[in-house]
């Protein structure tokens, strides 16, 4: 667990396009002194940062070198989701998950869970298609997908103004449509293609040597997968081993669990970003990158498992 590193506070202040970012060094963690753990919480605005992600919008969250911001879609979906939410707390690690409406909607509690952990909740249309939808297909999918996850949450406050377009499929007109919302449009910078015919031990291997080339990132994973379930325990672990910390990052104002604030708050005001200005990086990282990626020591003993 590393202290983060404050960004200095010159830079356009006025044109900050995050509402706010708190450093902090990971909480301590029950049962693991020597957790990954969360190093700090940022604050999106979709007002100021309607488009994240490198993927598709050019543009991602001021990371520094060495961050990373854990996202997973389409669940919940049993018994996965809770090997997943397992994995995260043994690291005591938060993540952000975005939902399908009509999974939310057949595992309500697991979508409270999901929240109770303190994790971020976004969403991810109600159907999944898995094509450019229409504007009337997009508004629906939206809309309900966005009613079924406040539904299954209990409460409309727990689901944040975050979405992610099914298989990445997005298009102007429903991005225009999320931001007369006020919701931001997530995309990714790495995927870990846990969607594809890979095993876990190719996906971990694959996926860090992404991560070591671009150095920072949103990483895309699906707790609906056996395989990504399997592979979590392994990518926390080596990203512990490698430097790297997670942020987590939550809606401008958002409440916690047991109506606390979901980032935590400290002194700094806001940080200000332009998309030109590199963030720096991460002083664990820094010390602790190989210069040659090493493959993963991990051994997934799964009979099923493709190359």
């Amino acid at each position: 667990m590393f202290q983060g590193r404050r960004i200095p506070a010159a830079i356009l202040a006025g044109l900050a396009l995050l509402s706010a970012e708190t450093a902090h060094a990971a909480t301590s963690c029950p049962g693991n002194p020597n957790a990954l753990g969360t190093s700090r919480t940022i604050e999106v605005d979709p007002r100021q940062m309607p488009r994240i992600g490198s993927h598709d919008y050019g543009r991602s969250l001021p990371l520094a070198r060495g961050e990373v911001v854990l996202t997973f879609d389409d669940g919940p979906r049993s018994p996965n989701t809770q090997r997943v939410l397992r994995a995260l707390a043994d690291e005591c690690v938060q993540a952000t998950f975005f939902m399908v409406g009509r999974q939310a909607v057949r595992d309500p509690a697991m979508v409270r869970q999901i929240y109770a952990a303190g994790h971020t909740i976004g969403t991810h249309t109600h159907h999944h298609p898995l094509h450019r939808m229409s504007p009337r297909e997009a508004a629906y999918e939206i809309d309900t997908g966005i009613a079924a996850v406040r539904a299954a949450a209990g409460d409309p406050r727990v689901v944040a103004p975050f979405f992610r377009f099914p298989g990445l499929f997005t298009t102007r007109h429903a991005e225009h449509y999320l931001r007369s919302r006020e919701i931001a449009a997530f995309s990714i910078d790495i995927d870990t293609y846990d969607w594809k015919r890979i095993g876990p031990r190719r996906m971990l291997y694959d996926t860090l040597a992404r991560l070591d080339r671009r150095g920072r990132g949103i990483i895309l994973m699906h707790d609906v997968q056996d395989k990504t379930a399997m592979m979590l325990p392994a990518l926390l672990s080596e990203l512990r081993a490698r430097g790297y910390r997670v942020v987590h990052v939550v809606a401008a104002g958002q409440r916690g669990p047991e109506n606390g604030p979901l980032a935590r708050s400290e002194p700094g005001g806001f940080w200000p970003f332009s998309s030109s200005e590199p963030a720096a990086e991460s002083d664990a990282y820094a010390q602790a990158r190989p210069a040659t990626p090493a493959p993963p020591r991990w051994q997934f003993n799964n009979p099923f498992e493709q190359r």
